[in-house]
């Protein structure tokens, strides 16, 4: 039985309470939040859980065995910092710092210490992103040309990061994890339309190993709430919707022929286009945020790196992070990502 604590109890917080709460060989025994009106309401709701102010209790419970990091951006750093220094195996939630070089210093005390370090890109863990990256593997779509996401709705506005360090780690993630690497460099541009001081849209056009383009859309401002990623590729197209309740894919056999290998005028080349079926795979549902805290548990359990969303991983997406936000800064102007 792996004895879990929670730092932080707003928005995802009480999630990972609920979940881990579920799992086999998982016990949540704390959970910390400086507003006590939040412990209260989980108190309420999970009576035999324990709930303090500090979040030095969990750390310093020795029957405490990892920790889940669900608190302000701006603290994930320390606070999985400190938790890896007292022992505990730590789950942070997205991202993982808002300094590459932080990962990277939490990766090698996460080494020295011997303990596993997790970061929740959840949306890896969900079913139709995995099947995205079955199409890819497999070669049944071809060679990918380009993709494009768009992650919008009207709020929840937040106050500690803007809306590309709230919402753009879960599309850098995926990409990530779609085609094996990481950006090689990005061009992006954003807006503070409702006069705060963070941008509230962002445009980001990020440029994957072998030519593949990726466009991502994320916004706090927008009349729709839309989770979709479209990946085109020679043979085939797939789009992916995370709110489609008649499933989230759709497969379209579709693909531009050239109607002459070779030519010597304007006129005889053409491209046409071939359209054949729409499929929507049967998919069942696991909760992703479950799959992702029993693949964290499994991997605590077995001593086991978490590949799929490791430090390492997280240092990758910060560092994308980072340098669209710097070209964001600069109007638009193109940054490699090193």
């Amino acid at each position: 039985m792996i004895r879990l604590g929670i730092i932080g109890c707003g928005h995802w917080g009480p999630n990972h309470i609920r979940i881990f709460s579920q799992i086999a060989n998982s016990q949540v025994v704390m959970c910390a939040d400086l507003d006590q009106e939040r412990l209260k309401s989980i108190q309420a709701l999970f009576p035999t859980i324990k709930t303090t102010k500090n979040y030095l209790e969990i750390l310093e419970n020795s029957e405490i065995d990892a920790v889940c990091i669900a608190s302000p951006t701006n603290t994930h750093f320390q606070f999985s910092k400190e938790a890896l220094e007292h022992g505990k195996h730590v789950l942070c939630e997205k991202p993982l710092a808002l300094d590459p070089q932080e990962c990277l210093k939490l990766k090698d005390i996460a080494a020295q210490t011997k303990k596993l370090l997790m970061v929740g890109h959840i949306f890896v863990f969900n079913q139709g992103i995995v099947r995205l990256k079955e199409y890819i593997q497999s070669g049944e779509l071809g060679t990918i040309q380009y993709a494009h996401s768009e992650r919008t709705n009207l709020g929840p506005f937040r106050y500690d990061v803007n809306a590309l360090w709230d919402l753009a780690p879960h599309d850098i993630s995926i990409f990530d994890y779609l085609f094996d690497s990481s950006a090689l460099k990005v061009s992006a541009c954003g807006q503070k339309y409702l006069g705060q001081s963070l941008e509230d849209v962002a445009f980001a056009s990020l440029e994957y190993p072998n030519k593949v383009l990726v466009n991502i859309h994320v916004s706090w401002l927008d009349p729709k709430k839309v989770r979709q990623i479209t990946i085109v590729g020679d043979k085939k197209m797939v789009v992916w919707d995370d709110l489609d309740n008649l499933g989230p894919i759709r497969l379209y056999d579709k693909h531009v022929e050239r109607t002459a290998k070779f030519y010597e005028s304007y006129g005889e080349f053409q491209l046409l286009s071939r359209e054949g079926s729409i499929t929507i795979p049967n998919m069942g549902f696991h909760e992703p945020l479950k799959v992702q805290a029993q693949y964290f548990i499994d991997c605590v359990m077995n001593n086991k790196q978490p590949d799929r969303a490791d430090a390492q991983k997280g240092y990758h997406v910060v560092r994308t992070l980072c340098a669209t936000q710097c070209s964001m800064e600069k109007g638009g102007m193109p940054q490699v990502i090193a």
